[in-house]
């Protein structure tokens, strides 16, 4: 079964180790690797290679009982020894480690964790796609060849096995016939690189590929008019926002609060999804998905060009100003020309600066990235994890923060009432929405193709999951 992405395939999402603060890899994760506990279908926290797990009454101690007689894809048995190596070579997942005191290996097939701290958070980071620490890897090959070896070759537990991976052209896995949970129907996976979706529809159009990824309105109108081919439509977890990288610097125009909430009324949000997703993206005034536990609903701004030009000249700047450079997560940059146009009405004049998607994230990672971002986030889990890589001053892609807001954020995550930890997190969604700290635009959702001989191409299994998964599920129907 052939898919053609939208995106690069990075060699660095093979290793569990290097998921910082995104949901992409988690593509080729489902597929080679498998985790203590992740989302399945009707469970967003299923017990996977821990068969169970318990917690201490003081919430200090998770110990986990792991499945036994599992073997990586080379042979080597999965132990806690792996669980252990694991979590400590992830290069994401601060805050997690931060919390972990100890690991302890009870026997080859349990492992204990205590924590420094209470910590309601531990699963919701741990268990879900939040981040990687959970992913499994083994030991013994990984020290023999390397972290840079592994990526080459990749080793995991998951229900298929990599062969081969053509740099920028396609990655190729088969079926792993011991996967514990169950033995996958479609026998080999193709994940094609195809930058423009022009020739991603094209490829499904020609029976190239079985699925095509992300396609844009016209190409998914055209779509519609094939009585072979069928749009689904995924996504939902992701937040499409203007980041205001520069507004920490208290010379940019950007620092003024006035000029960001002119940004916010100057954006046409129903217009930019039906324009990007045939007007399924949700239009929301929150960086928080509204299905995430501790979300608070937030209206976005309504579209208002008067309004947005009277607070910029309110903020002395009638006719506008430089707004330097404009980002975009890759490949979204028809977004980016969108924002551009909206902000341009009010004379902010931007230089788009693209990238290739590693590269992005790793300079807007290194606060290299200047101007404004036009960024997407996906970050599983609920409203305190979804927030952590970009509003406490110490996240990932943070630029900068409030210490008021810091505070709070620390102060939530050892609070075990639900209710007042509910309270202190609205309070924090709150505070950034008085503040103009971002520009929200929609909840993500988009169309993919489905060619004819997919039976089940496995879309929204998982929900919220915006591709294919488990992978195991996915079919083609018999000839």
């Amino acid at each position: 079964m052939r898919w053609a992405i939208y995106v690069t395939l990075a060699p660095q999402w093979f290793d569990p180790a290097e998921v910082m603060g995104q949901i992409t890899p988690f593509w080729v994760l489902y597929a080679m690797h498998d985790a203590l506990v992740k989302p399945m279908p009707g469970n967003l926290m299923t017990p996977s290679l821990a068969e169970s797990w318990t917690v201490s009454p003081d919430q200090r101690v998770y110990e986990f009982k792991l499945r036994e007689g599992l073997k990586f894809h080379n042979g080597d048995p999965f132990t806690a020894e792996d669980v252990k190596f694991s979590f400590h070579r992830t290069k994401g997942a601060k805050i997690l480690k931060e919390k972990v005191r100890e690991i302890t290996i009870v026997d080859p097939y349990r492992v204990r964790f205590q924590l420094n701290e209470p910590f309601p958070d531990f699963m919701a980071f741990y268990g879900t796609l939040t981040t990687g620490a959970g992913w499994v890897v083994p030991k013994k090959y990984v020290e023999k060849v390397g972290d840079e070896g592994f990526k080459k070759n990749p080793i995991g537990l998951g229900p298929y096995r990599f062969v081969s991976h053509t740099p920028g052209v396609e990655l190729v896995m088969e079926a792993n016939e011991g996967y514990w949970r169950k033995v996958p129907s479609v026998k080999r996976l193709v994940f094609k690189v195809v930058p423009e979706p022009t020739t991603r529809a094209a490829m499904l159009k020609r029976g190239e590929v079985d699925v095509a990824y992300m396609l844009d309105a016209p190409q998914a109108l055209e779509l519609q008019k094939d009585p072979s081919l069928r749009l689904a439509f995924s996504g939902g977890i992701g937040i499409a926002a203007i980041d205001f990288l520069d507004m920490w610097d208290p010379k940019s125009p950007w620092a003024d609060k006035r000029v960001r909430l002119a940004a916010n009324y100057a954006l046409d949000r129903r217009a930019i999804s039906e324009l990007e997703t045939l007007g399924a993206s949700k239009p929301t005034g929150s960086i928080i998905p509204r299905t995430f536990e501790f979300a608070l609903p937030i209206e976005p701004y309504p579209y208002d060009p008067v309004k947005a030009k009277q607070l910029m000249a309110e903020a002395g700047y009638p006719n506008g100003f430089d707004g330097g450079e404009l980002h975009v997560t890759p490949p979204f940059f028809s977004r980016g020309e969108a924002v551009m146009n909206y902000l341009g009405a009010l004379g902010i004049k931007f230089r788009m600066r693209p990238m290739e998607r590693a590269a992005f994230f790793a300079a807007w990672a290194a606060k290299k990235l200047k101007g404004v971002c036009v960024c997407g986030s996906g970050l599983y889990g609920n409203a305190a994890t979804r927030m952590s890589e970009i509003v406490p001053s110490d996240g990932t892609y943070a630029y900068g923060g409030y210490p008021d807001i810091d505070a709070l954020y620390k102060q939530q995550a050892m609070e075990t009432d639900r209710k007042k930890r509910e309270a202190m997190l609205h309070q924090i969604q709150q505070t950034l929405h008085e503040r103009v700290r971002f520009a929200p635009i929609f909840e993500f959702l988009w169309p993919s193709g489905i060619g004819p001989r997919v039976e089940e191409p496995a879309l929204l299994l998982i929900n919220p999951y915006p591709w294919s998964a488990p992978l195991e599920e996915v079919r083609l129907k018999r000839k």
